[in-house]
């Protein structure tokens, strides 16, 4: 075997959890690498191009709110703009009787985006990995213990070896789609199945236009609806209106033939004939994200079970560490949760007494 295919630990994903575990470990000066499944970075926190030069789109987690200062912190010194929410305007009501206006933004509430867009958080700490210590296209199909009271891991290219696994994936997605035998006990194998899936079974919608029409109107861009198929509205417009976006969440359950034509045809009766012709309408189901949702994702619903106590221990003879924004205890479902449970995997990882090879 080469050195090359053992490392003192390997962070399974590089969302933002498995990518602040992996430059927290590296600072640390542990030999780490991090692999991810899909061909780039980022997890949840995806952006997409818009029409202004340097504008991004979220298409997964947009916001972070006061008091989330991991956030902060990794923004501010991975040079990523943050600019407020929009929130000025009047609240739009929908329901089976039609569409009623009530003064002020009664939805959105003080909260920061990213210039770049969120993904642009991930980027950041990406860049601060050495160019060896980050796989995109690898998925881990299997864990295991080894001969010498390690862990296998089994990937389509080969077999990596590790002193200590962060596990950075939502956990009924991991014990999805990684054999990991009989390692884990019950009363954690079902935790694990049970626990649901951040914006696992949500699509999230966003319509680009070329201006914040509603803002002259004198609407915030949010709104509310009871009969979809768009359950919520906000403005994700850029710094000063441009690029000018809004954007909704629906059930995933409802995604299907004549979806877009259903949310345009609802823009267009809340906002009015303005709304009728984006420029471009981007519809991401999370639910059919192979490298996010498990095949149950729908019938998760036990959010009570984000943070459980089990996920604070390590498991497989104190080699493997839970890290995914659903195992934090503060912030959970956040991009601060998704940072906070990393540094919390990276720090166990740190202060393990389990005895090295």
């Amino acid at each position: 075997m080469s050195r090359g295919d053992s490392h003192e630990v390997i962070v399974i994903g590089a969302g933002a959890s498995g990518l602040a575990a992996a430059t927290a470990l590296h600072a640390a000066g542990r030999d780490t690498l991090c692999l991810e499944a899909r061909d780039r970075v980022g997890g949840r926190l995806l952006s997409v191009p818009a029409a202004d030069p340097g504008r991004t789109l979220d298409l997964g987690a947009t916001w972070f709110w006061e008091g989330e200062e991991r956030v902060r912190k990794l923004a501010t010194g991975g040079g990523v703009e943050i600019f407020a929410q929009h929130l000025a305007g009047d609240t739009l009501f929908q329901d089976v009787t039609g569409t009623r206006r009530f003064q002020g933004n009664l939805i959105d509430v003080p909260s920061y985006r990213f210039a770049a867009g969120a993904q642009s958080l991930a980027s950041a700490l990406a860049a601060a990995l050495p160019q060896d210590g980050l796989r995109l296209g690898t998925p881990v199909t299997a864990v295991q213990a080894d001969s010498s009271d390690g862990l296998e891991l089994r990937t389509p290219t080969g077999t990596l070896r590790a002193e200590h696994v962060v596990l950075a994936l939502p956990p009924a997605l991991a014990v999805e789609r990684i054999d990991f035998g009989d390692a884990f006990p019950a009363e954690l194998a079902r935790l694990a199945r049970a626990t649901p899936v951040w914006m696992g079974a949500v699509a999230k919608v966003v319509a680009r236009y070329p201006s914040a029409f509603w803002r002259r109107e004198g609407l915030a861009g949010a709104a509310s609806s009871r009969i979809g198929p768009l359950q919520e509205i906000h403005d994700m417009s850029g710094p000063g209106g441009r690029s000018a976006a809004l954007f909704g969440f629906a059930h995933a359950s409802v995604v299907g033939p004549g979806f877009a034509q259903a949310v345009t045809a609802q823009l267009t009766q809340l906002f009015g004939p303005a709304a009728a012709s984006p420029e471009a309408l981007h519809v991401q189901d999370w639910s059919a994200e192979h490298w996010t949702a498990p095949s149950t994702v729908q019938h998760l619903a036990d959010y009570s079970l984000f943070g459980h106590h089990l996920y604070q221990r390590p498991a497989l003879g104190g080699r493997l560490h839970w890290a995914s924004t659903e195992t934090a205890t503060e912030y959970a479902g956040h991009i601060e949760g998704a940072l906070a449970a990393g540094e919390r995997a990276a720090q166990a990882v740190l202060s393990s007494t389990v005895p090295s090879r």
